[in-house]
């Protein structure tokens, strides 16, 4: 019961993480992805860092500094970076290659075999989303494209180092801890590169909140204790609802049309995310974490 629980709320944070696109295009304000970024993670951080009241060890600083900034700072700039300047459906699809990227590093950094149906998961995964969200209005953009690009290798990075690096505290505390030192890393560049944000409106303040409160806070503790529950091939491989949540979204909520061959797509990405998992389990259950923390 408890395997089933961890998830079905590690599937709610892609999902709730598939909103960003539209909150972000609808809700916020064009042009800073900085300040975005930093009014999603840092007041989010503190929040959490004021629930648990824990602050990180003094030798524990560096590393919580370098998960913040490959899974909060940087991620989060790149995200909001691609989906100002690309359609959301070719951000989605250049960021899903995600969980073939962690199945790579999870081998060299945690020990965890390769497992060939985890591979073939991932490849159809991204061929699923293609088929969901691609379109003919997916036209490149050379910054946008090297921004999702390099936002899937941080926090593949990211996730699989808060595997190895994972203290004994608890999965509320831990985030905190990345979600402020994200923020703070990002406090004095976004202050000095986007000097001109003006005064947030009521949708834009309840943008924030969502994003912040939502799919910031409470989604990222859940999917670090998932993380640390589950390993992060199994974690990761849900990661392919995200676009599919976009899309449901996009047809729900703006009126987009829904084809034939996305309804194949979104077919592809379920079944690619419950072979994923399922790799991913056994991935996890013969791994021998090089370094990890205790």
């Amino acid at each position: 019961m408890a395997r089933s629980t961890d998830l079905a709320t590690t599937a709610l944070v892609p999902i709730v993480w598939g909103t960003t696109y539209i909150v972000t295009t609808e809700m916020l304000p064009d042009g800073f992805p900085l300040t975005v970024a930093l009014l999603r993670a840092l007041p989010a951080g503190l929040l959490l860092l004021l629930i648990a009241r824990r602050l990180p060890p003094l030798n524990w600083l560096p590393r919580v500094f370098v998960l913040g900034a490959l899974n909060i700072s940087i991620f989060l700039t790149l995200l909001f970076v691609a989906a100002y300047r690309l359609p959301g459906g070719l951000a989605a699809t250049l960021m899903a290659v995600q969980p073939l990227l962690v199945l790579v590093f999870s081998r060299f950094l945690l020990g965890a075999p390769i497992q060939p149906v985890g591979v073939m998961a991932a490849l159809a995964g991204i061929a699923g989303v293609g088929l969901l969200v691609l379109g003919p209005e997916a036209a490149p953009d050379p910054i946008g494209i090297a921004a999702a690009l390099c936002a899937a290798l941080c926090m593949a990075t990211g996730s699989v180092l808060a595997k190895r690096w994972q203290p004994k505290v608890s999965p509320l505390t831990f985030t905190s801890w990345q979600l402020t030192a994200g923020g703070l890393l990002l406090l004095p560049v976004a202050l000095i590169v986007e000097p001109g944000f003006a005064a947030p409106d009521r949708m834009n303040i309840a943008g924030f909140v969502w994003l912040g409160l939502i799919g910031g806070a409470l989604a990222y503790v859940f999917w670090f204790r998932s993380i640390a529950r589950l390993g992060p091939p199994a974690v990761t491989a849900f990661s392919f609802l995200s676009p599919l949540s976009a899309v449901v979204l996009g047809w729900a909520v703006l009126g987009q049309a829904l084809t034939p061959l996305q309804g194949l797509g979104a077919f592809i990405v379920l079944a690619s995310v419950w072979f994923g998992q399922w790799a991913g389990q056994r991935a996890t259950a013969t791994a021998t974490p090089k370094g990890a923390t205790t």
